[in-house]
């Protein structure tokens, strides 16, 4: 019988896990909003996009606790739609992903897009922020909005970044 070395057997458990990554994940609702997708679309959204085995709390939240938390975390006085607080990283993600949903509805409307598609977006654009995706510079911007497109299209959903839809 071979004997693999420690270093071998934490070589071959990364491969593992980013072939077929395990999602741990909570959605809890603080939303007085209606019609939001399901706590398994969310999840099948979050699926799509990890590459390493994930924990992850998703709130969904009206706009006065989305203010305060970007008030109290990124010192800006408005609500986002999407906020991540990545709280690792390596070898694993764990993560809290908050989505205001009434910004979400109205940017939906304004962009002509679907709720449902642009939550699906916005679902899948926090967790990439959780694996340490990011869009202040122009080059990254670019990586992130095409890994985004692609895993939407992957799933049934357009590219959110084209323009008309």
């Amino acid at each position: 019988m071979m004997r693999l070395s420690m270093r071998s057997l934490t070589i071959l458990s990364i491969k593992a896990m980013s072939k077929h990554p395990i999602l741990s994940m909570a959605v809890q609702y603080a939303s007085e909003m209606t019609g939001l997708p399901t706590s398994a679309q969310f999840k099948r959204w979050a699926r799509n996009t990890i590459r390493v085995d994930s924990e992850i709390t998703l709130r969904i939240v009206d706009e006065p606790e989305a203010r305060e938390l970007n008030q109290a975390y990124r010192e800006k006085d408005y609500a986002p739609n999407v906020l991540t607080f990545p709280l690792a990283e390596e070898p694993f993600i764990i993560a809290d992903i908050v989505i205001c949903a009434p910004v979400v509805a109205k940017e939906a409307i304004e962009q002509g897009k679907s709720l449902e598609a642009h939550f699906a977006h916005l679902t899948i654009h926090g967790v990439l922020h959780a694996h340490g995706y990011d869009h202040e510079v122009p080059a990254q911007a670019e990586l992130m909005e095409s890994v985004e497109t692609q895993i939407l299209n992957k799933i049934g959903y357009s590219d959110p970044y084209a323009d008309g839809e």
